[in-house]
C-alpha cells in the first residue's frame, strides 16, 4: 500500500483507531487505558480524541476538553505511579502507528505535535504529583 498524507477526518479516525487497538493491546501500558476507559465507553472516546488531532492538525475547533485535568486525575488515580516509560511508550506506538499508515507534512506535524503534548502532559503531572520528603 502506497502511504498518504493524513488529509482529513477519516485519515484522523483511522489513525487514531488503529492507534488505540495498539495501546488496548500494549502490556505495559494498555492496562491503564482499560481500567480508564470502560469498554462501552471506547467509541465515543475515539470519536473525542479524532476531535482533539483533527483540531491540532487542521484547526477545525472541534475538540473541547481539558488534557491536562483529564491526566492529571488519570495519575492520581493511578496513585502516582505514571512515568515518563509510560509516555514513551505511548510516543512509540503512535509513531509506529503513523508510519504504518501515513507519509507527509500532517503525518510529521502529528509526529511533532505528540512529542510536545507527552512532554507537556508528563511536565504538569510531575509538578501536580504530591511532594514527598
Amino acid at each position: 500500500m502506497e502511504l498518504k498524507d493524513i488529509e482529513n477526518r477519516e485519515d484522523v479516525f483511522l489513525l487514531v483507531s488503529t492507534f488505540y487497538a495498539k495501546i488496548k493491546k500494549d502490556d505495559f501500558i494498555g492496562p491503564i487505558f482499560l481500567k480508564a476507559i470502560p469498554e462501552p465507553e471506547w467509541n465515543p472516546h475515539l470519536e473525542k480524541l479524532t476531535d482533539f488531532w483533527e483540531t491540532n492538525l487542521f484547526f477545525a475547533k472541534k475538540y473541547k476538553g481539558n488534557p491536562m485535568k483529564v491526566h492529571q486525575k488519570l495519575d492520581a488515580e493511578n496513585n502516582y505511579g505514571i512515568t515518563q516509560k509510560h509516555f514513551g511508550k505511548w510516543l512509540e506506538l503512535w509513531i509506529v502507528t503513523l508510519d504504518e499508515l501515513f507519509y507527509g507534512e500532517k503525518a510529521i506535524k502529528a509526529k511533532n505535535n505528540a512529542r510536545n503534548i507527552a512532554f507537556m502532559l508528563f511536565l504538569k503531572m510531575f509538578q501536580h504529583k504530591p511532594k514527598t520528603n
